[in-house]
């Protein structure tokens, strides 16, 4: 099972990640997670300590210039297209509680979006996780819908988009659904997060209204402390939360249903 988790930046989203890769993880379940997302919080919400090293693999400079055949920072230069990384994810991810990391990084130069070798390298890396590794695979998607521009979540299993009470957000939901649409993409599970009564869950079942919301969690102080903390998102949640969290993934794992068509 691919599982991308996308929604509009500071919803939630590395909460709503790190808590179904730990429980599944709890399950005996092999469970690679990967932090696509600049802003890289999927660490902290697993609870891997600060101090732990994870190199991302935009950083990994040796590494990209071997596999692709060119320097990087280095214009007009021909490289390979499609390097070898079936090995990266057992070299490169930091394992905690069950759970084996990945964070792609950002690539922190100009024109950045072009065919540079290190976003070679990691459009292969995400091709190779998401089409031909057995493991389930948690994706933390970078925040709003540039991710579905590229079509890099094609061959996703299904798209979990994280919402809050707020019309940004669920603007933005409703951009991630257009978009996934025309690369492909059907299976939608949409978690409302941050809830603090009724009126919240009302605001976000009207504002979509024609999508099923599959889970409602509610805003928490113990989630916002975990952090201080420096322990899991799932450390700082009450059984109630934690119970929507189960909830939500045996709704997804369900024999033959892999999210609802919309």
């Amino acid at each position: 099972m691919k599982l991308a988790v996308c929604g509009k930046g500071g919803v939630g989203k590395s909460t709503i990640a790190a808590s179904v890769a730990l429980i599944l993880a709890q399950r005996g379940i092999r469970v690679l997670a990967l932090d696509e997302d600049p802003d890289a919080n999927l660490a902290a919400a697993l609870g891997i300590p600060g101090s732990a090293k994870i190199t991302p693999i935009a950083a990994e400079i040796a590494l990209i210039e071997e596999r692709t055949g060119a320097k990087v920072d280095q214009y007009g230069q021909v490289f390979k297209l499609n390097p070898e990384v079936g090995d990266v994810a057992e070299k490169l991810a930091v394992s905690h509680n069950g759970v084996e990391l990945l964070k792609l990084g950002a690539v922190k130069r100009g024109g950045g979006g072009c065919a540079c070798p290190e976003n070679v390298f990691i459009k292969a890396l995400v091709n190779d996780l998401v089409l031909y590794k057995n493991e389930t695979l948690i994706m933390d998607m970078e925040a709003g819908i540039e991710h579905l521009g590229r079509a890099t979540v094609t061959g996703v299993d299904v798209m979990v988009i994280v919402v809050e009470p707020g019309q940004r957000s669920l603007d933005c939901a409703k951009n991630i659904i257009k978009m996934s649409k025309e690369i492909g993409l059907s299976n939608f599970v949409i978690v409302g997060n941050k809830v603090t009564c009724d009126i919240d869950k009302c605001y976000i079942a009207d504002g979509l209204s024609g999508f099923e919301v599959s889970a409602f969690l509610p805003y928490s102080e113990g989630i916002r402390n975990a952090d201080r903390e420096g322990v899991s998102a799932l450390d700082g949640m009450s059984a109630d939360q934690r119970a929507v969290i189960e909830s939500l993934i045996d709704k997804i794992w369900q024999p033959n249903n892999k999210g609802r068509q919309l």
